[in-house]
């Protein structure tokens, strides 16, 4: 496939954009540290705070919430504001939530500190992407998500293999309040050297056009069966993996399993190694073949259900390690399924439209996720932790989140066909 050729006023790119692009996903790995850090610190801080397993999926949970419901305000504030000085706001408050987390005295003030977390997370993956088009020629933009991706899945590496072995030897407070300190390096990076877009590629300024605006933004994008699709694919993929490696996938493996911290560490770093080898895999094969998108996405969903009810269901009081092993790999396929969402909603919308389509695409998947976390803590605690039964309502959302993508699916490829027509007649048109 020859590479697209270059548009009129695309930026140059080279090693300065480079350069530049690259304090941003700094930014970005480091908030995805901080994210998934209490993914391994779950039994620590319920021996910490004195909670049951109700109150420790609320961490994540409001956490989750605040992600969520960001994500649409940040695309606005990254129009209006630029990137850095969204990206400097977010910097400043994910590290204020990782050291509050670290020196917090109760539960309340844990609470909040994670919810500051959460807000300042959510400002750095949209102000990111956004980072790279103003960088970057257009044609770059899929291999720049991509990469992006992948530093994230690499914070997520650092929280398993590091934070968690850091947490057995120095303890708590010393853990949280040395990791805080990378939010402070990136934010001196982030204030000398990131630049919002070259010289002589300014945008066009951003005229402030008020709430109906914004209301029509939504309710148009949301009107597009593509941006309901690419919703629920993200839903109905991300969520098992997120909330394996978020919060419940430690306890299990060392409570309901009988494993130690560090076999289980290992299992929960072979998700992410699977994420970020299945995140190229399932890129280049989309990048061909357009029409392998819900293939995909539904493949992962049946895998995923098939390995996560063989694992909770196994007839003997330990599932065997082959088996978590196996359902570890295919876990590591949720996150870049998910990722196939954004690939519906794209081209269901028009340019001045994609940040509120993304948006409303990347809210599926964290509200799967926050459902579940408060299902499975909420059923522990019922079930006396039973995590056959707790685990099990992962089905419930898969299956809601299927039956959705079926009933959408036609009614999406016929307007991205419709789309296409016009686009490509748009495209061959000379005005007189």
């Amino acid at each position: 496939m020859a590479p697209a050729a270059a548009l009129p006023g695309d930026p140059p790119g080279g090693r300065r954009a480079a350069l530049v692009w690259g304090i941003g996903v700094g930014v970005y790995f480091v908030a995805v540290i901080f994210r998934t850090s209490l993914g391994v610190a779950g039994l620590d801080a319920a021996d910490r705070f004195d909670v049951n397993a109700s109150a420790l999926s609320t961490f994540s949970i409001l956490q989750l919430l605040v992600y969520a419901g960001m994500q649409i305000p940040v695309g606005l504030m990254v129009d209006r504001l630029g990137t850095k000085k969204v990206l400097t706001l977010g910097v400043v408050l994910f590290t204020a939530g990782q050291l509050g987390f670290a020196l917090s005295p109760s539960y309340g003030t844990a609470l909040a500190s994670r919810a500051l977390l959460g807000c300042g997370d959510a400002m750095t993956f949209i102000s990111v992407l956004r980072l790279g088009s103003r960088w970057f020629p257009a044609r770059r933009g899929p291999l720049i998500g991509q990469v992006a991706a992948l530093f994230g899945m690499a914070g997520n590496l650092v929280s398993t293999i590091f934070i968690a072995r850091a947490l057995h030897d120095l303890g708590w407070t010393t853990t949280f309040v040395g990791s805080s300190l990378a939010g402070a390096v990136v934010l001196v990076l982030l204030l000398l050297f990131l630049r919002d877009h070259p010289e002589g590629h300014e945008p066009a300024p951003v005229r402030h056009a008020g709430a109906a605006y914004v209301r029509r933004q939504i309710a148009e994008s949301w009107r597009e069966p593509g941006t309901r699709l690419g919703m629920w694919v993200h839903f109905t993929t991300q969520f098992p993996a997120m909330v394996f490696l978020l919060l419940w996938g430690m306890p299990f493996l060392v409570e309901a399993q009988g494993h130690s911290r560090g076999v289980a560490g290992e299992l929960l770093t072979l998700v992410v190694l699977s994420n970020m080898v299945v995140g190229l895999v399932y890129g280049q094969v989309i990048a061909r073949h357009h029409a392998a998108r819900l293939p995909l996405a539904l493949g992962t969903v049946g895998a995923t259900a098939l390995l996560w009810a063989a694992a909770i269901a196994y007839p003997a009081p330990h599932t065997p390690m082959w088996l978590l092993i196996t359902l570890c790999v295919v876990l590591g396929a949720c996150g870049p399924a998910s990722m196939i969402g954004f690939d519906f909603s794209r081209p269901a919308n028009p340019p001045e439209r994609q940040g509120t389509a993304s948006g409303i695409t990347n809210m599926g998947g964290f509200v799967a996720s926050m459902t579940t976390l408060l299902a499975v803590g909420v059923l522990l605690d019922a079930t006396g932790d039973n995590y056959r039964i707790a685990f099990s309502s992962v089905f419930f959302l898969e299956a809601l989140g299927v039956a959705q993508i079926l009933r959408l699916r036609a009614r999406a490829a016929h307007r991205e066909r419709d789309h296409l027509v016009a686009s490509r007649v748009e495209a061959v048109h000379v005005p007189a």
